[in-house]
C-alpha cells in the first residue's frame, strides 16, 4: 500500500506538532482570560480532559480544510479565510457538543469563544511568521550569496492597479528576477503619494520623463491591461527619449485563468498600438450553437482558420473537421489542438473546397451541423497575375461548400468576406463580392448564410507587419506603397470572436462587419514599428514609397451604396442588408439562376486562363468593380 506523498514529508508532521503546541496553549490562554490568570487545581483538570478531545478534533477539521497541503511560507489572504472557516467550526462543534454532554454545567462559555479567538490568532500569526521570514530573509540572502551576485535592475511600475500589485508582489517573493522596484507611476489622482506594499506613487505619466531621470530607471514594466493605443504610445516615446528598455503585461485574455505574472511580461508588439480598443464581443451566445456540435473549419490552417479552430474547442463541440489545401498547415494546426489544446475530436481532411466529390464525402460522412468558410486565396497582387484561381477558390469553391450545406442541411453557415469586396478593384475583392452574393441568393434554404467582413487581420499571413518587421530586422529599407494608403485594421483574435459571433446574430444573408474606428495610415504604421525596434525611422532605417500594387486602392470601405446598415445587439457590430435584387431578379430564385448562368461563363473563362474574358464578367456580376489594366502570368 503505497502513502499519500503529502505522509512522507516531515514538514507535514511539523505543521500538525505547531498547530497541536498551539491548541493546548490557546486553551490555557483561554482560561488564564477568563479567569484574571489565576485558577486552581479543579481547572488544571478540566485543562487536561478537554485537550484530549479538543486537540484531535481541531486537527481533523484544519486537515479537512486543506490548511496542511499548502506551504506556510506562500500563505495567502484565501488561506486566512480557510483558518477563519477551520476556526469558526471547531470552536461551534466544541460549543455543541460541551452543550450537549453537560450541559455547560461547571464550564464557562466564554472560554470557549476565547479559545476559537486564540486559536486563530496563533495559528495565524505563526504562518504570518513564516512568511515574513522567507520574503524578508531567505530570499534576501539567496539573492546575496556568493552563488548568485547579482546587480538588481531599478523598474518602475506604471500602473497601481491589481495588475501592478501582483507584479510588485512577484518581483517580492521571487528571488530569481533580480529586480528592485523604485516606483509607480498611475494617472489617478486618488493614488499620487500614496503606496503599495511600501513602494509609492511617483506621479502620473506626464511626469515620466522627469521621474525616469531623477530614479536612474533601467526598464519600465507597463501594468495596464487596459491601456489605450494613445495611452501605450505616449509611454513608449517616454521611454525611447530616455532611452529606457519596456515590457508590457499581456491583456487578461491572454492570460491562464486571469493570473498576472512578471514572466508573462513581453515586449510590446504594434497590436498595443493600435488606434482604438481592442473590441471585446459578447460570447456569451456562442455556446448554445457550438455545445456538443459537429464544426466544420475550412481553410483551417490559415491565419484565421487556425485562431478560429482555437476559439471553437473552447466550447467543447462534439468533433471539430478540418479541412485544407496544405499539407502543412493541416498538420500543425491539427497536432497543436490535439498536443497543446488537449482536444483530441478532430479529423484532418486534405483537400480543396472546390472539389465536389471531396465535399459531399465530407459531409455525408461527418453530418457537420455548422461551417466556418475560411478557405480563400487573399493575396491581391498574386490573384491579379493568377485571376483563374480566385474564380476556382473563392468564387467555386465557396459555391460548392454552401449548396453541399444546404444538402446535408446544416445549421449555420459563416462566410468569411473582406472589406476588399466593397467596391473592388482587383480580383480578389471582387471574388470575394461574387460569394457574398452566392451567399444571400442561397438563403431561405434552411440553411441559415451569414458573412463577415473584415479590415487587415495585424500579423495574419501575408499582412504588412511582418513583412515590414523582416525589413526591419534586415536593415531596412522598410517599403510602403503610397504615402497616403490606409487600412482598417483589427487583431486575429478579434476575427475569429468576430465569426463565432455572426453565428449567434445571423438569420439569413446578412453580412456583419466590425466598427474599427479611423483606419491606420500604413506609412505612420511603418514609422510606429521601426520606433518599437528602437530605431529612428528616416535616419537608422529608410522608409520607401514604391507605388501602388496591381489592385490596390489607396482606402478600403465597408459598405456599399446599396446596403443599409442597421443595429445588432452589440454597439461594436454593424449588420448590412442589400435591398438590390441581384441584376433586376425578381426573386431570390431568379437571382440563383441568373447568377449561375454568369458563374458557369465565368468558370469556362477560367479554365482557358483568360484574365480579360475574368474581368469582364466580373464587372457585370459586380457593377461597382473597377478592373485594372495589368498583364496576368499567362
Amino acid at each position: 500500500m503505497k502513502l499519500h506523498p503529502q505522509l512522507k514529508n516531515p514538514n507535514f508532521y511539523i505543521m500538525i506538532l505547531s498547530d497541536a503546541l498551539i491548541f493546548v496553549f490557546a486553551i490555557v490562554l483561554a482560561y488564564l482570560f477568563r479567569f484574571e490568570l489565576s485558577f486552581g487545581y479543579a481547572y488544571i483538570k478540566q485543562i487536561q480532559n478537554l485537550i484530549i478531545w479538543i486537540v484531535p478534533l481541531k486537527l481533523i477539521i484544519f486537515f479537512s480544510f486543506g490548511l496542511y497541503r499548502g506551504m506556510w511560507r506562500y500563505t495567502s489572504i484565501s488561506d486566512f479565510w480557510l483558518l477563519t472557516k477551520a476556526c469558526l467550526l471547531s470552536t461551534l462543534l466544541i460549543l455543541a457538543i460541551i452543550l450537549y454532554v453537560s450541559r455547560f454545567e461547571g464550564y464557562s462559555r466564554v472560554i470557549f469563544i476565547a479559545d476559537g479567538f486564540f486559536t486563530f490568532l496563533l495559528t495565524g500569526g505563526v504562518r504570518i511568521i513564516i512568511r515574513s521570514y522567507y520574503a524578508a530573509y531567505v530570499s534576501p540572502k539567496i539573492i546575496q550569496s556568493p552563488l548568485s551576485k547579482m546587480i538588481l535592475k531599478k523598474v518602475l511600475i506604471i500602473g497601481a492597479g491589481a495588475a501592478g500589485e501582483k507584479i510588485l508582489r512577484e518581483i517580492f517573493e521571487n528571488y530569481q528576477l533580480h529586480y528592485k522596484v523604485v516606483g509607480f507611476i498611475d494617472d489617478d489622482p486618488k493614488k499620487q503619494g500614496r503606496s503599495i506594499h511600501g513602494i509609492r506613487v511617483l506621479g502620473n505619466v506626464e511626469k515620466i520623463v522627469k521621474i525616469l531621470e531623477k530614479k536612474d530607471v533601467q526598464e519600465i514594466l507597463i501594468a495596464i491591461p487596459s491601456a489605450s493605443g494613445d495611452q501605450i504610445r505616449n509611454i513608449v516615446e517616454a521611454c525611447r527619449n530616455c532611452n529606457v528598455s519596456y515590457k508590457i503585461l499581456p491583456g487578461i485574455g491572454e492570460l491562464i485563468d486571469g493570473r498576472v505574472s512578471i514572466k508573462v511580461l513581453r515586449d510590446i508588439n504594434y497590436e498595443d498600438l493600435l488606434g482604438r480598443p481592442l473590441v471585446h464581443l459578447n460570447i456569451k451566445d456562442i455556446r448554445n450553437y457550438l455545445d456538443d456540435k459537429t464544426v466544420l473549419i475550412t481553410g483551417c490552417g490559415g491565419s484565421i482558420g487556425s485562431e478560429l479552430c482555437r476559439q471553437v474547442i473552447k466550447f467543447q463541440p462534439h468533433s471539430i473537421i478540418l479541412l485544407d489545401a496544405s499539407e502543412i498547415n493541416l498538420f500543425n494546426i491539427q497536432m497543436e489542438i490535439q498536443n497543446e489544446k488537449y482536444y483530441r475530436k478532430s479529423e484532418a481532411v486534405l483537400g480543396h473546397v472546390q472539389d465536389k466529390k471531396l465535399m459531399e464525402d465530407v459531409f455525408k460522412k461527418f453530418k457537420p451541423q455548422v461551417v466556418f468558410h475560411a478557405a480563400a486565396y487573399k493575396h491581391v497582387p498574386m490573384m491579379e497575375k493568377n485571376p483563374w484561381e480566385a474564380v476556382f477558390n473563392n468564387i467555386i469553391g465557396s459555391r460548392v461548400a454552401m449548396e453541399t450545406s444546404i444538402k446535408h442541411h446544416v445549421e449555420r453557415f459563416v462566410l468569411v468576406s473582406t472589406d476588399k469586396a466593397v467596391r473592388p478593384t482587383n480580383v480578389m475583392g471582387a471574388s470575394k463580392r461574387v460569394a457574398e452574393l452566392i451567399m444571400q441568393s442561397l438563403q431561405g434554404n434552411g440553411t441559415r448564410f451569414m458573412a463577415v467582413r473584415f479590415g487587415n487581420v495585424v500579423g495574419s499571413s501575408g499582412s504588412v507587419i511582418p513583412v515590414f518587421r523582416r525589413q526591419i530586422e534586415q536593415g531596412g529599407p522598410v517599403t510602403v506603397t503610397h504615402p497616403d494608403v490606409n487600412r482598417y485594421f483589427m487583431t486575429i483574435h478579434e476575427a475569429s470572436q468576430m465569426i463565432l459571433q455572426a453565428g449567434t446574430m445571423g438569420e439569413g444573408g446578412e453580412v456583419f462587419i466590425l466598427r474599427m474606428g479611423t483606419p491606420v495610415k500604413i506609412a505612420d504604421m511603418a514609422r510606429d514599428l521601426i520606433r518599437l525596434s528602437g530605431k529612428e525611422p528616416d535616419m537608422d532605417i529608410k522608409i520607401v514609397f514604391t507605388g501602388l500594387r496591381d489592385g490596390e486602392k489607396l482606402y478600403e470601405e465597408l459598405i456599399t451604396v446599396e446596403e443599409d446598415i442597421l443595429p445588432t445587439g452589440h454597439e461594436k457590430v454593424m449588420v448590412l442588408r442589400s435591398n438590390r435584387p441581384f441584376n433586376g431578379a425578381k426573386d431570390l430564385q431568379e437571382s440563383r439562376d441568373i447568377l449561375g448562368n454568369k458563374i458557369a461563363e465565368l468558370m469556362k473563362d477560367a479554365l482557358r486562363h483568360d484574365s480579360r474574358a475574368i474581368k469582364k464578367i466580373l464587372k457585370e456580376i459586380v457593377p461597382e468593380y473597377t478592373p485594372q489594366e495589368n498583364e496576368a502570368v499567362l
